[in-house]
């Protein structure tokens, strides 16, 4: 019992789009021990090489990939359903895991899925997704991006999945991450100055973090209880 009552939540990191694995490690990994240690973190690459300039080339080494692909005015996709069908295959294979974090692409599929869990459509086969990281988020069916059919009703009513979202001053999509807190029932946010990357936590952010961990703690302690 008392080795339940330390696991850490398992959380499966999704990065962002021409990025990887790798990249998102990197960043994640330059933050406080105290946060890092309470969490245990996977991160998976995704299922596609990228199909175009990356923008951290130069900065970070390839290789990259990306989640799913899009048109210009970011109105259809493609892959989408082999993508879910990719994470879910290693959520079952790997998992299980308490929750998601995701950084831009891999955030906007992140705070879709409680909702396409819910629905039937996605993520069938594994445990309920219990919490989300957003770094950098964005929706569906939001201000700039549509809805893909499987999306459709993920944001229908608001999401009572516990969420930490990290936006940033001068992040582009920052209109799009404010619109995103909409969707949730009682959102955590860190605001901080930089655009669009994964943030380096300051005082503040630390003690917010590790607030929502020990929210996240408990939720996951609640529902190992109830099953066994």
């Amino acid at each position: 019992m008392g080795s339940q009552i330390q696991r850490k939540p398992r959380i499966l990191c999704l990065h962002g789009f021409r990025t990887s694995a790798e990249i998102l490690k990197k960043v994640v990994l330059r933050w406080p021990a105290p946060v890092l240690d309470k969490l245990d973190l996977v991160f998976l690459d995704g299922p596609y090489p990228a199909q175009g300039k990356s923008d951290v080339e130069g900065i970070f080494d390839p290789p990259y990939y990306e989640w799913f692909q899009t048109n210009q005015d970011f109105s259809e996709y493609t892959n989408f359903a082999e993508c879910l069908a990719y994470i879910e295959d290693y959520m079952i294979k790997n998992g299980p895991f308490d929750g998601l974090l995701g950084f831009s692409q891999g955030a906007m599929l992140s705070a879709a899925l409680p909702g396409m869990q819910r629905d039937g459509v996605a993520l069938s086969k594994v445990p309920q997704i219990k919490f989300l990281i957003i770094i950098s988020g964005v929706k569906f069916g939001g201000v700039k991006f549509a809805n893909h059919k499987l999306t459709a009703t993920a944001f229908s009513s608001p999401l009572e999945c516990p969420s930490l979202h990290f936006i940033g001053d001068t992040d582009f999509l920052k209109p799009e991450s404010t619109v995103l807190l909409e969707s949730f029932v009682d959102p955590m946010i860190i605001n901080h100055p930089k655009g669009h990357t994964v943030p380096k936590l300051d005082e503040k952010g630390m003690e917010l973090m590790l607030g929502f961990i020990e929210r996240i703690q408990k939720i996951c302690q609640q529902l190992r209880n109830r099953a066994t």
